[in-house]
């Protein structure tokens, strides 16, 4: 019986070997090739006759809540946060047809996803509650005094 084994906790994410095709997200975050998947079909945009020939759009969806690849806490800040790029069932959509390859067009998709999810899954800092200085609140209430006391020049002229 192998002993070397750490029990599991339930919100760590599933760290599987690095593969050479897994999205580095970050330094924590890991997708796993496997968990991507593409839809290709006929695409606009450049390339002639050619584009009514190959299927170079190129789609990728990735399913956010069934994921292993992230813990509950950063699920819940990538659905939050990319709420319009998610459909019903909570998987995220992408699409790319820039370029006349497939190939390309997937490299792009892949590129904007790792950048996409890199960005959801920045914590946004907590806002510290400060106070102004007082030489800020004297500032501020000289300044008030002085537009007072040019619109009370203002009224009190006799234009005669």
């Amino acid at each position: 019986m192998n002993m070397d084994i750490a029990p599991q906790n339930d919100d760590a994410p599933f760290d599987p070997p690095e593969r050479p095709n897994d999205v580095i997200i970050n330094d924590r975050v890991r997708i796993p090739a496997a968990a991507l998947s593409f839809r290709f079909a006929r695409s606009g945009g450049p390339g002639g006759q050619h584009t009514n020939k190959t299927e170079s759009n190129v789609e990728l969806m990735f399913d956010v809540v069934n994921t292993p690849a992230l813990s509950e806490a950063e699920k819940t800040l990538v659905i939050v946060k990319l709420a319009s790029y998610l459909d019903k069932d909570g998987v995220l959509h992408l699409e790319s047809q820039q370029g006349r390859s497939q190939f390309r067009n997937r490299e792009e998709v892949v590129t904007r996803f790792a950048n996409l999810l890199r960005q959801a899954l920045i914590v946004p800092k907590k806002r510290r509650a400060t106070k102004p200085s007082r030489a800020a609140k004297e500032q501020r209430l000289a300044g008030k005094k002085r537009a007072s006391a040019t619109k009370k020049m203002r009224r009190d002229r006799n234009y005669e």
